[in-house]
């Protein structure tokens, strides 16, 4: 027997929120989206590398409030990128708060 990876599934409440945080901000790409029809909960697939995610909007999937670890290499270049001059302003705050939490 053997066990293959986990894919976590997220809460989502405001599919454009999640589109800005996980493309825009963190550069994550949206592999298949899938709703059974117009007006009903979008469950999507996102990635960057070998991290997979599902975010839903199904309350029945997951509750809200989860945590995680993703494991990762180089996090300065990773921070670098965060901090590239053409972040939303949206990603510019959370800059901000991420920095004085360093203080």
């Amino acid at each position: 027997m053997n066990l293959g990876k986990t894919i976590p599934i997220l809460r989502i409440f405001d599919e454009s929120k999640v589109r800005e945080f996980y493309v825009n901000f963190f550069g994550f790409r949206i592999d298949w989206e899938h709703r059974f029809e117009p007006g009903l909960p979008l469950y999507m697939q996102i990635s960057r590398d070998r991290c997979v995610l599902h975010l839903s909007e199904q309350y029945g999937d997951c509750n809200p409030g989860a945590a995680m670890r993703i494991e990762m290499t180089d996090l300065d270049t990773f921070h670098s990128e965060l901090e590239s001059p053409l972040l939303s302003a949206t990603a510019e705050l959370a800059l901000h708060w991420t920095n004085r939490r360093t203080l």
